[in-house]
């Protein structure tokens, strides 16, 4: 790999901060908190919550609508509040599961590493620390999306900083930590539980299940059967009670101008007749 595409952090600064950020989760059950930080909580899960779903997901890692420039780098600080490294990072490896999904050369397969590996342990491993620049070529394109993703400690950094300012401790272990560590397991619920746990409605030659309680959870992402059938739709929540609230939000967007041509799964797809060429 080249230099331009490692992360900012070294492997163990990056595990330490990772464990150091549950510890003050932990911590923050213990203090309790005023309406503001309860409310910084709620309200930093649901838009990082989006900036991993509408932007690192369906948008980086899937192209599944279009939109500006400016929204495009919006989406990726969004999704680097998150502190789940940056776009570019998280669309590679996305990108190359989908190819080799439950294969051997899967970054993060229950089938073929279990679920601690596909849950949280490749994400701290070394062996993932670098990403394949070539999968993200559309994407490098952009000087400051690379610029965001080698610099991805600034979105959580800014976004940490902020919850101390309006709300002292207290807003930034409830705003801020116990924030990010929700976000962090619900969406690593998505290669872990999804995998395991579920109904499917479509044959697709690997383990992907659709799940409502995730799909509560996580905007939409736990209709991960449907997801991996057809990933290039922006809508996951193929049917009516399905519920999606990360479709919704870009058709909101779409109404007041901001996005574009978002894919919906036709027919076909929903009758499960697409072609197997267009999976994965």
């Amino acid at each position: 790999m080249s230099a331009a595409t490692k992360t900012a952090y070294t492997p163990t600064a990056g595990s330490i901060l990772f464990f150091a950020i549950h510890l003050a989760a932990i911590y923050a059950l213990f203090v309790k908190p005023d309406m503001t930080s309860v409310i910084m909580c709620v309200v930093l899960f649901v838009i990082r919550k989006f900036g991993i779903t509408g932007g690192y997901h369906r948008y980086f890692s899937h192209r599944s609508f279009k939109t500006t420039r400016w929204f495009q780098f919006v989406l990726a600080f969004l999704g680097g509040m998150a502190a789940q490294k940056g776009a570019l990072w998280w669309a590679a490896h996305h990108r190359h599961h989908h190819q080799h999904s439950d294969q051997p050369e899967d970054v993060h397969s229950v089938k073929q590493q279990g679920f601690y590996w596909a849950h949280l342990g490749w994400i701290l491993s070394p062996e993932y620390f670098d990403y394949d620049a070539k999968r993200v070529k559309d994407l490098t394109k952009f000087p400051e999306l690379v610029f965001i993703d080698r610099h991805h400690y600034i979105p959580p950094a800014v976004t940490g900083l902020a919850c101390f300012l309006i709300g002292g401790w207290t807003g930034f272990l409830w705003g801020f930590c116990l924030s990010t560590v929700i976000l962090y397991h619900t969406t690593f619920a998505i290669n872990s539980f999804c995998h395991l746990l579920g109904s499917r409605r479509y044959e697709t030659g690997e383990s992907s299940k659709n799940s409502f309680i995730l799909a509560i959870l996580t905007l939409g992402e736990g209709w991960h059967n449907n997801h991996h059938y057809y990933p290039h739709c922006a809508r996951q929540g193929f049917f009516w009670w399905e519920i999606d609230p990360t479709y919704y939000a870009l058709k909101f967007f779409k109404l007041i101008g901001i996005v574009h041509e978002i894919k919906e799964p036709s027919l076909k797809v929903i009758e499960g007749k697409e072609a197997t060429a267009a999976l994965g």
